[in-house]
């Protein structure tokens, strides 16, 4: 992997490969750039796609003390080492962080995320407190396991699928980054969908959520489409939060393509 300084200084790992305009991938919680290289490699026929650590994952420094500022130095600086005219595509709450930089000023043209995790309106403010609550909790007694443990159950996992994922390899990876879980929760905020910094995203922006999530997740996308000036809202038949790379990609090439037609459709 390449290593890409960002503005204090911090070493960021980032993988490029493909060719054609270049496209950044920002993964979601607990996410790297192993994470989404399925997702990349189906797009690395059209596009020059980079993939990255965020900050504390991976092989990434994680130079502190951390701030949504931070973050969106570092994509910045991914964004400014993938070339002229670099699209953007954000994860869950990669797309959190993709949008906090377009509104502070990151110059993309193209942008798209696909169900980012606000929780607008009362329950899932309340929802998201308690959660924030919690996970703080845990994080401050170093039960790393109990604060993955949580993520996991917040994102529909089962309780049986988290007990065989600690006996899996990969635990001890998710535990190691397990404190960044209070990078994404602050990056989400209260929960509510921030409309008014967002009325700065000059780019174009395509909003996707999966027709199998829950209602209150279609909702939310639908209300961040609607805050976005130039906001669109496009539905995947089948798909849940955890979204199948082969229906993902071919909307993200005809999006990032700058495929006029197939942007019109969005619904």
């Amino acid at each position: 992997m390449d290593r890409i300084l960002s503005t204090d200084g911090t070493p960021i790992a980032c993988r490029r490969q493909g060719e054609g305009p270049p496209l950044v991938l920002v993964g979601g919680a607990l996410g790297t750039a192993a994470t989404d290289a399925p997702l990349a490699a189906l797009l690395a026929p059209r596009f020059t796609v980079l993939t990255y650590d965020r900050r504390g994952r991976g092989a990434s420094g994680d130079a502190g003390p951390w701030s949504v500022e931070r973050e969106i130095e570092d994509l910045t600086a991914v964004v400014g080492g993938a070339g002229a005219g670099a699209s953007v595509f954000g994860m869950s709450s990669g797309g959190a962080l993709a949008l906090e930089a377009a509104a502070a000023g990151l110059p993309v043209e193209l942008l798209a995320v696909y169900e980012p995790p606000y929780t607008p309106g009362a329950s899932g403010l309340l929802f998201k407190a308690r959660c924030t609550t919690r996970l703080h909790r845990l994080l401050a007694a170093g039960d790393r396991g109990g604060a993955v443990e949580l993520f996991l159950s917040m994102t529909g996992v089962a309780e049986e699928t988290a007990a065989r994922m600690r006996r899996a390899p990969v635990w001890a990876e998710l535990e190691a980054m397990a404190h960044t879980l209070a990078y994404d929760d602050a990056l989400l905020g209260d929960g509510a969908i921030p409309g008014e910094r967002f009325s700065a995203v000059a780019a174009r922006t395509l909003v996707i959520c999966g027709g199998f999530s829950s209602a209150p997740a279609r909702a939310a996308t639908r209300s961040l489409a609607d805050a976005l000036p130039r906001g669109r809202h496009r539905t995947l038949t089948g798909q849940m939060r955890e979204v199948a790379p082969q229906v993902l990609a071919p909307v993200l090439t005809d999006f990032f393509a700058r495929d006029v037609y197939a942007y019109g459709r969005a619904s």
